[in-house]
């Protein structure tokens, strides 16, 4: 026996440790197969565009009701203030009763909470208001 020989035997031990290495490849892929697969959220708010058609615009310029929402939430029709939402909603049933309904033009405010602007909105869209849209967006960039 020598001296440096700390051990009875001069065999290496067998390692007895699996190699991991392989199997989280394969799991690495696994994970990049699922992300890829896997829809992505879509929050979409559903909007009914127009259809497209080839009739020559019309010839008389269209009649137009502007809506104004205040910081405040105060809703003023043509710069008339509207006191309550019943007298809004019958302004707005009236707009939509005619047959060759006029443009609301609807212009928040920068200030105003979007609550107020999506309930004129949500009233315009119930009464069946077909012509609205949104006015003085430039404020907002």
């Amino acid at each position: 026996m020598s001296v440096g020989n700390a051990g009875p035997s001069a065999e290496p031990e067998p390692m007895m440790e699996m190699n991991m290495t392989p199997m989280i490849d394969v799991l690495l892929v696994l994970i990049i197969l699922l992300i890829i697969t896997i829809p992505k959220a879509n929050h979409a708010v559903n909007l009914n565009m127009p259809t497209p058609n080839n009739a020559p615009p019309p010839d008389k310029e269209p009649v137009v009701v502007t809506v104004d929402v205040d910081f405040d939430g105060t809703i003023l029709w043509d710069n008339q203030v509207i006191n309550n939402r019943q007298e809004l909603e019958a302004k707005l049933a009236n707009v939509a009763a005619q047959a060759d309904q006029p443009e609301v033009h609807l212009r928040p405010n920068k200030l105003v909470p979007y609550k107020v602007v999506a309930g004129v909105m949500a009233s315009a869209q119930r009464l069946g208001v077909t012509k609205i849209g949104m006015v003085g967006q430039e404020q907002f960039q």
